[in-house]
């Protein structure tokens, strides 16, 4: 399958997926500030945001390959 997108176009759709990565990866990294504030924090919600937050940096990371890809 061949798009018409020009590379500037595939790069701002990546810079804007990358962008809501972000967004989500700071997200998580509060709630685990905020898993990690009680007075007895739940290793389980610990573990499971941990999780979280190495998929999105998983995903991010394809993503910058992606848009390197672009510019190359």
């Amino acid at each position: 399958m061949t798009t018409t997108l020009t590379n500037q176009e595939k790069l701002n759709i990546v810079n804007q997926h990358i962008k809501s990565l972000d967004y989500a990866l700071y997200g998580f990294e509060l709630d685990l500030v905020q898993a990690n504030a009680v007075s007895v924090p739940d290793s389980e919600q610990i573990a499971s945001i941990d999780s979280k937050i190495s998929e999105l940096n998983s995903k991010k990371a394809a993503l910058v390959l992606e848009k390197n890809s672009i510019t190359e």
